[in-house]
C-alpha cells in the first residue's frame, strides 16, 4: 500500500503544479479576448486567430484544471443527497464512481483521442477559417486533460482505499455547503471585527 500512496502523492504533485500553472492561462484569456474586443470595436478589425486563441485558452484551462478540480475534491456532487450519508458511505459512493463512472469514461475518451490526436498531428490539420490557427494543439489539450484526469482517478481511488482501510487521514473531509456557508460567515464576522 505504501508504494501505491508515493504513486499517488507523485500523481497529486504532477496535477497540484499543472492545475495551478494552467490558472494563469485564465488571465492569459482575459487579455486575449479583451484586446480581441478593443480592436475590433476600436480599428474595425477582426482576427479568427484571436477569437480561436481564446477559444485554445479557456480549452486549456477546462481540460488541464480538471484533474486538479478533482484533487481538490471541488467537481459538483449533489450535497443534499450526499452529505445525508454517513463519511463511509461517502467514500463508498465516491469509490464506486471513480471505478465504474470516472475511470470507464477517460480511458474510453483516451483510447479514442490517441488516434484522432495523432491524425490530427499528422496532417497539420488546420482551421477552416479564413486566418485560422492550426488545430492539433488543441485536439492535444483534450488527449492530455483525459490523460491527466484518468491518472488523477487513479490516485483517487487509491486514497480513497487507503482511507477505508485506516491507512491515511481523509485529504477532504466533506464539508457541506450549508456548513461552508456557516464557516466562512463565521470567518467574515472574525475578519470585521479584528
Amino acid at each position: 500500500m505504501e508504494g501505491l500512496l508515493a504513486l499517488s502523492r507523485a500523481i497529486d504533485r504532477v496535477n497540484e503544479f499543472i492545475g495551478k500553472w494552467v490558472s494563469w492561462l485564465i488571465l492569459a484569456s482575459i487579455l486575449v479576448s479583451s484586446v480581441n474586443a478593443v480592436v475590433r470595436k476600436t480599428f474595425n478589425m477582426s482576427s479568427n486567430a484571436w477569437l480561436e486563441l481564446q477559444w485554445y485558452l479557456f480549452g486549456a484551462v477546462f481540460l488541464l484544471a480538471a484533474a486538479y478540480t478533482l484533487k481538490q475534491n471541488e467537481h459538483i456532487r449533489i450535497d443534499i443527497v450526499y452529505g445525508l450519508w454517513s463519511r463511509r458511505v461517502q467514500h463508498w459512493i465516491d469509490l464506486i464512481g471513480h471505478l465504474f463512472f470516472l475511470m470507464p469514461f477517460c480511458l474510453l475518451m483516451v483510447y479514442y483521442l490517441v488516434p484522432y490526436t495523432l491524425r490530427s498531428v499528422r496532417s497539420g490539420e488546420m482551421s477552416t477559417n479564413a486566418s485560422g490557427l492550426i488545430i492539433w494543439p488543441a485536439k492535444a489539450l483534450l488527449l492530455a486533460g483525459f490523460v491527466l484526469l484518468t491518472f488523477q482517478g487513479i490516485s483517487e481511488i487509491i486514497k480513497k482505499i487507503a482511507v477505508m482501510r485506516g491507512r491515511m487521514e481523509d485529504p477532504n473531509p466533506f464539508i457541506s455547503a450549508h456548513e461552508q456557508a456557516e464557516l466562512d460567515a463565521k470567518a467574515l464576522a472574525d475578519e470585521v471585527r479584528s
